[in-house]
């Protein structure tokens, strides 16, 4: 009986220790460590999401473990382009598309569109239109390519192909849709928002915006609290009897980070997929493809002599032989066609070139900053407006820009907060940035380099002088429209223009269907101007980060 005695005894003080254990642990994580007080209180005081675990991998993308690699070409340099020269750069983790956006993806983005801004509505019939692929650039004067210039865009058959005839600035503008549609559906789920109402409530006057949610919750939506307070969510209320965690900040992590074109350092970095090269800390070797070897067709017993990629074997062959491919495709191909790279990402070379972030320069500025390169940086911030909060884009306050080829697209829409520059309040004696735009930062400009206009007469009226135009001495075509509509085009017929780099021509990575094998690897780099379209170049979507920079929490040495 003693002995029974003894062990009840001794198992209550044990249940009695685990319960204050777990309780103190319990409290400490509520409790601040700088100043002991209760954390999300339900008298009130700081909220905070203290069980946050990780970023949650948001819909189409797969994680990329960020590290150190050698950017820069590894085969012959048989174009003297001299523009890629290896050095050492060091990428943060990020997430990436797992294939090219593709036809359906961007039909998706032109339905919404349609839907929230109709285009029969002359005040909206510039956003739709301005939004839609050059189907056009499919033709050819000695090719018939009807059928693509008609169907590839709509037709399923082409649904899961990638979407080309898609300039810079609408790859932008899709990404940036996408963040807000993720994070509407995340508020959704979570009962801040009220269910469907993406589909029941959204037009022109009413719609969601991540920044706009962000910064005045309470103008999402048009204002409208029946969606705003619809969810499922039941708030809290402080000791006076407000109601609080009625919206959804930062802090609660619900809100995820923003879709986005990658940078070219993000992009050449995981197409290499170097994982498979890794001998402890050092890489064994550099890559000439996303795959391992240097041939562009497999060398395995069951897929031997099949193409790794898509793309162009030689003069006339687009495919290969009929009743036996080389690579399954004479146009783009359907996407995950091919093996996927060590990172789980499909046709990082071939099928389609994409679009990167960055603005083009022959030289990656490595001597100035190897983290997270990125040439591009421009600078805003929130306008406000003269009550002191953030100013609101009305439908009859929507801006557009004609591009260089004539087209229109909208700079703004409704329910955005609109964006101005930077000044010298965010700037002065800064040590890190001192102006909105850094597009042309360290080339050209008078602090880093000599003047390459020395050589050219710059002094024709009106001429843009900018330190790029100095540097560059590109051409400046003019294009404006009149009183009555009518597309006003004045072409620069200067014979003393030598270049095409200014400071809205972007960087394109990888090979596509059009290409040679020369083009498939990751380190190669062309440039493209922001505004046009090809029927060769894609894009795919990358996010940022946060948190940690590996998801293996207990990741041994070795």
């Amino acid at each position: 009986m003693k002995h029974v005695l003894n062990l009840r005894i001794l198992l209550a003080l044990t249940l009695s220790l685990a319960l204050f254990s777990c309780n103190k642990s319990s409290s400490s994580k509520n409790n601040s460590r700088a100043t002991g007080w209760t954390i999300n209180d339900r008298e009130g005081g700081f909220q905070y999401n203290t069980s946050f675990k990780e970023q949650e991998t948001a819909p189409g993308l797969v994680f990329i473990e960020g590290g150190t690699f050698t950017m820069g070409k590894v085969q012959d340099d048989v174009m003297h382009d001299w523009n890629n020269a290896p050095n050492q750069q060091h990428v943060q983790s990020f997430y990436m598309d797992e294939t090219e956006v593709t036809n359906m993806m961007y039909l998706e983005y032109l339905d919404w569109i349609k839907r929230v801004y109709p285009p029969d509505d002359p005040n909206f019939k510039l956003i739709y239109e301005g939004a839609l692929p050059d189907t056009l650039v499919w033709r050819n004067r000695l090719g018939y390519s009807e059928m693509m210039t008609e169907n590839y865009l709509r037709h399923p058959g082409y649904g899961e192909y990638p979407v080309v005839g898609v300039s810079w600035i609408q790859a932008v503008e899709f990404a940036n849709w996408r963040t807000d549609r993720v994070n509407e559906m995340y508020l959704q789920d979570a009962g801040y928002l009220k269910r469907d109402s993406h589909l029941t409530d959204a037009s022109a006057d009413s719609n969601f915006n991540t920044d706009t949610y962000i910064n005045a919750p309470t103008q999402t939506f048009g204002g409208n609290e029946e969606v705003l307070r619809g969810g499922n969510l039941k708030p809290m209320t402080d000791a006076e009897g407000n109601e609080i965690n009625v919206y959804a900040s930062r802090e609660t992590g619900v809100i995820s980070p923003k879709y986005r074109l990658p940078s070219e350092a993000e992009w050449e970095y995981a197409a290499l997929g170097m994982s498979e090269l890794r001998s402890y800390n050092v890489y064994r070797g550099r890559k000439k493809y996303p795959w391992t070897g240097a041939y562009t067709r497999s060398g395995k017993r069951k897929s031997r002599g099949d193409q790794l990629a898509n793309f162009k074997q030689g003069k006339g062959d687009y495919g290969g032989i009929a009743g036996w491919s080389d690579d399954g495709a004479d146009i783009t191909a359907k996407v995950m066609s091919y093996a996927p790279n060590d990172y789980g990402l499909y046709d990082m070379a071939g099928n389609v070139a994409e679009w990167v972030a960055d603005v083009y320069r022959p030289i990656v500025d490595d001597e100035f900053n190897d983290f997270n390169y990125y040439r591009g940086n421009v600078y805003t911030k929130n306008a406000i407006g003269e009550d002191g909060t953030v100013k609101i884009v009305t439908p009859d306050e929507i801006v557009y820009d004609t591009l260089s080829n004539g087209k229109i697209v909208a700079r703004n829409l409704p329910g955005e907060i609109l964006q101005v520059p930077v000044d010298d309040n965010e700037t002065y004696l800064r040590t890190n940035f001192d102006t909105s735009d850094n597009r042309n930062f360290r080339d050209g400009d008078v602090r880093s380099s000599r003047y390459y206009q020395d050589n050219f007469d710059e002094s024709e009226e009106g001429e843009d002088v900018s330190s790029t135009r100095k540097m560059y001495n590109s051409p400046m075509h003019h294009i404006e429209r009149d009183s009555a509509g009518a597309l006003i085009k004045e072409y620069d017929k200067s014979n003393a223009r030598t270049s095409l780099i200014n400071d809205n021509v972007r960087v394109y990575k990888g090979g596509s269907w059009k290409d040679r094998d020369y083009w498939l690897d990751p380190a190669q780099r062309r440039y493209f101007p922001q505004d046009m379209a090809t029927d060769y170049i894609g894009f795919r979507c990358a996010m940022s980060r946060v948190g940690s920079k590996s998801k293996m929490k207990n990741k041994t040495k070795n």
